[in-house]
C-alpha cells in the first residue's frame, strides 16, 4: 500500500484503539440484574415464566428468550414455559407466548434465532405425539404456529436451539430416532423448512451396547449446531470410543458423518452439553465433567479433528464449575458461564483467551438478588454481555442480567521514519488487534485493513509502509 504520512509528529491523537477487554486484564465490571423472573404458585404458574435455561438473541435494545417452567395457562392452573421480550435496560418484560403442554409443545429449553420478525425454537415437551416440536413465533407475540411436532421416530425431546440456512431450520434431537430400544433411541440430527415441510431426519445415532456404553459417533445430542459451508458440527453428551461424548461433524445432506473426538473423561473432558463456536478452521466448546480434576473443560480441536487442545479445566473453586453452556467469541477471547463454583459455588462469568491464556473469573454469582446457577451461554454487545440465571432472583424463579466490560485503550502503536519508509510497531501482545488505514478522518472516513501484514520482531508487530501517494492515517481496531 502507498502511503504518505503529513505532519508525522502531529498524528499520535490521530492514532486510536478500538476494543472490548480482553480475558486477563483486571478491571471492574458492573452487574446488572434486568429482570427478576416472579413466584410460582402452587401449581407451578406465574405470569412470566420460571428457570430460563437458554442462551439470548439480541435485536436492536430487545432481548428475547424462553423459560423452561412456569407460564399461565388456564387461569394458572398449568404452566408448561415461556417465550419472553425485555429491553437492554430491564424495561419492557412482555411475556410473548404461555405454551399450553397440547400441540404447540411444552418445557422450551433451548434459546431462538431470530429471522426478519420471526422467532423460531423447540420445546422439549408436548407437541401432538408428545415427544417436542419446533414452533415459530412473532417478535410481537403474534402468529404462533408449530413448525413440526416430532414423532419419536424422526428424534424425541429437542432440547437444543436451530440453526437457520436459507429456509432450512438444521436441529438435535436428545431421543429417538431410528434406532429405539424399549420406549427410546439414541437421537437425531434433523432438518425442516421453515413453513414446516420436508422434515427429514438427517442422521440417527447407534446403540451403544455392553457394560460401558460406547458407540463410534456418540449418543443423545443436547446441543446445537453450528454451520459452514455444507457442513454441520456439533457434539454428543455421551457415547463415543470411551462412553463420554463425541464432537462430530455432519453433511447438511445427511451423508459424511464423521466422529471428530471421542472423550476419555480425563484431561479432555467429558460430557459436552453445549454446541460449538467456529473460528478459521478451529471449533470451541465445553465439556461440563472430566478435565484436570472432574469439573469440566474449554477445549478446542480443528475442524479435521486434528489438534484437541484442553484451554482450561475447572478447578471448582473461582474459576467455577461444570460449564453447562457454550461458548461466545470476541476476538480472541472467548467468554461463558460456569453453573457451579465460584466463591459462592453458585456459579460463574468467565473469559478466557483462545490459546488457553489470561482465564478470568468475571463475576461469581451468589444466588441471591443476581441469581444462580447459569445455565445459558452469553451474547455480547459493544462490551456488554447478555445471559440468565436459572435460579435466584427476587423470587428463586431466575434472573435476566447484563455484565458491562469496562473498554480497553489499545496497544500503543508508534510510528517512526525510516528513509522514504515509515515503520508502525505495537506489541506483538496485543492479539485480536488489526492495523487499518484511512486517507480521509472525515464523517466519511473508510478505514480499510493495511497490506502488508505484520512480522513479529523481537515481541512486536512490525509494519513498513513507502512513503509515497496520498496522506495516510493509521489506527489499531478490535
Amino acid at each position: 500500500m502507498k502511503t504518505h504520512i503529513k505532519n508525522l509528529f502531529h498524528l499520535p491523537a490521530l492514532i486510536t484503539g478500538l476494543g472490548v477487554m480482553l480475558a486477563g486484564q483486571a478491571a471492574a465490571q458492573t452487574f446488572t440484574t434486568l429482570y427478576s423472573f416472579t413466584a410460582l404458585n402452587n401449581f407451578g404458574a406465574n405470569s412470566d415464566g420460571a428457570g430460563p435455561t437458554a442462551r439470548l438473541v439480541l435485536s436492536g435494545n430487545t432481548l428475547y428468550g424462553t423459560a423452561l417452567y412456569g407460564g399461565w395457562v388456564d387461569g394458572g392452573y398449568r404452566a408448561y414455559g415461556t417465550v419472553f421480550a425485555l429491553n437492554t435496560n430491564g424495561t419492557g418484560f412482555t411475556t410473548l407466548y404461555n405454551f399450553t403442554g397440547d400441540t404447540d409443545g411444552a418445557n422450551p429449553s433451548a434459546g431462538l434465532i431470530l429471522s426478519g420478525d420471526t422467532l423460531y425454537g423447540t420445546a422439549e415437551r408436548g407437541g401432538s405425539e408428545a415427544a417436542g416440536s419446533v414452533f415459530a413465533v412473532n417478535t410481537d407475540g403474534t402468529g404462533f404456529r408449530t413448525v413440526h411436532s416430532l414423532d419419536g421416530s424422526d428424534g424425541d425431546s429437542p432440547s437444543a436451539g436451530l440453526v437457520l440456512s436459507g429456509n432450512t431450520l438444521y436441529g438435535t434431537a436428545y431421543d429417538g430416532g431410528r434406532y429405539v430400544v424399549g420406549s427410546s433411541g439414541y437421537g437425531t440430527v434433523f432438518a425442516v423448512n421453515t413453513d414446516g415441510t420436508d422434515f427429514t431426519p438427517l442422521y440417527s445415532f447407534t446403540p451403544c451396547p455392553g457394560p460401558l456404553f460406547t458407540n463410534s459417533d456418540g449418543d443423545h445430542p443436547s446441543a446445537g449446531l453450528v454451520l459452514s459451508g455444507n457442513t454441520l458440527y456439533g457434539t454428543a453428551m455421551l457415547g463415543g470410543s470411551s462412553g463420554f461424548g463425541t464432537v462430530f461433524a455432519v453433511n447438511t445432506d445427511g451423508t459424511g458423518f464423521t466422529t471428530l473426538h471421542s472423550f476419555t473423561d480425563g484431561s479432555d473432558g467429558a460430557n459436552p452439553h453445549a454446541g460449538l463456536v467456529l473460528s478459521g478452521n478451529t471449533l470451541y466448546g465445553t465439556a461440563y465433567a472430566g478435565g484436570s480434576l472432574g469439573h469440566g473443560t474449554v477445549f478446542a480441536v480443528n475442524t479435521n479433528g486434528t489438534g484437541f487442545t484442553t484451554l482450561h479445566s475447572f478447578t471448582g473453586g473461582s474459576d467455577g464449575a461444570v460449564p453447562y453452556a457454550g461458548l461466545i467469541l470476541s476476538g480472541n477471547t472467548l467468554y461463558g458461564t460456569a453453573e457451579e463454583g465460584g466463591i459462592s459455588t453458585n456459579g460463574t462469568v468467565f473469559a478466557v483467551n483462545t490459546d488457553g491464556t489470561g482465564f478470568t473469573t468475571l463475576y461469581t454469582f451468589s444466588n441471591g438478588s443476581d441469581g444462580g446457577s447459569p445455565a445459558a451461554g452469553l451474547v455480547l454487545s459493544a462490551n456488554t454481555l447478555y445471559g440468565t440465571a436459572y435460579a435466584g432472583g427476587s423470587s428463586g424463579s431466575g434472573t435476566v442480567f447484563s455484565l458491562t466490560l469496562p473498554p480497553v485503550t489499545a496497544p500503543q502503536l508508534t510510528i517512526t521514519p525510516s528513509g522514504a519508509s515509515v515503520i508502525l510497531t505495537w506489541p506483538a501482545a496485543g492479539a485480536g488487534f488489526t492495523l487499518q488505514s484511512t486517507t480521509n478522518l472525515g464523517s466519511l472516513a473508510f478505514w480499510t485493513t493495511n497490506s502488508p501484514a505484520p512480522v513479529v520482531v523481537n515481541g512486536q508487530n512490525v509494519v513498513t509502509n513507502p512513503l509515497a501517494g496520498a496522506q495516510q492515517f493509521f489506527r489499531l481496531s478490535q
